[in-house]
């Protein structure tokens, strides 16, 4: 997945509800979108370099946007949005591990309330999740509690014990980890959620990235633990 313009090297000064990011690009001070709705633990403290794309559609509220920040010797995808289309990518090229996706839809009715990433041709229930955050050499999901995540797993056991097929893809956005586990101090019951998904057959799969300031691609597997 290429980014659709060049990306610009921005200083971060704060992150600040959640959605808005003050930065200082070449000496002037601009705000720009944050996609990112969890903690950004480790990716959001002043001073850490960040790369922003512009755009000049008149509707949008900001010029720019945050898409990668630099992390010690690697970097990390901020725009959580960009998880689905990597993913849709590795797909159509049949890049995810263990899987012939073939044709495929996006944003397919699942349960009561929920939506669900991707429905494979073979009716494949699909879920993606951006892994950010990184503690103690282990790349962990999720960075702050989430229920919608919770929900969406849940979905998954009830379809995996219906005897559908079902499955989450855990995308490792960021380059300076190899493996993946569940923060189960952060959120206790997406972790339990995440057990009962397992025990209940369905599959995770961890895909890792190659960022660049181009664009972000997938990368081959990582463990999920």
């Amino acid at each position: 997945m290429d980014f659709d313009r060049p990306l610009r090297r921005a200083t971060l000064i704060r992150r600040y509800k959640r959605f808005l990011a003050d930065m200082d690009l070449d000496g002037q001070m601009i705000t720009a979108h944050c996609a990112n709705p969890g903690s950004m633990r480790g990716m959001a403290e002043p001073g850490m370099t960040c790369w922003i794309e512009g755009n000049d559609d008149p509707k949008r509220k900001l010029r720019w946007s945050w898409k990668i920040v630099e992390v010690g010797r690697g970097m990390a995808v901020v725009d959580t949005g960009l998880a689905n289309h990597v993913v849709a990518e590795a797909l159509r090229a049949g890049a995810v591990p263990g899987l012939e996706a073939g044709a495929f839809r996006a944003e397919v009715k699942m349960g009561e309330r929920s939506r669900v990433d991707f429905k494979l041709a073979d009716g494949t229930l699909l879920e993606v999740k951006s892994v950010t955050l990184m503690r103690d050499g282990w790349a962990e999901f999720p960075d702050s509690v989430t229920a919608r995540g919770t929900r969406h797993l849940r979905d998954l056991t009830e379809a995996a014990r219906a005897g559908r097929p079902a499955m989450m893809v855990y995308l490792l956005a960021r380059d300076d980890a190899a493996r993946i586990r569940m923060a189960a101090d952060i959120d206790p019951a997406y972790a339990r959620a995440f057990g009962e998904a397992r025990d209940a057959g369905v599959r995770m799969v961890g895909l890792a990235t190659r960022i660049t300031r181009t664009g972000v691609t997938a990368a081959g597997p990582v463990p999920v633990v």
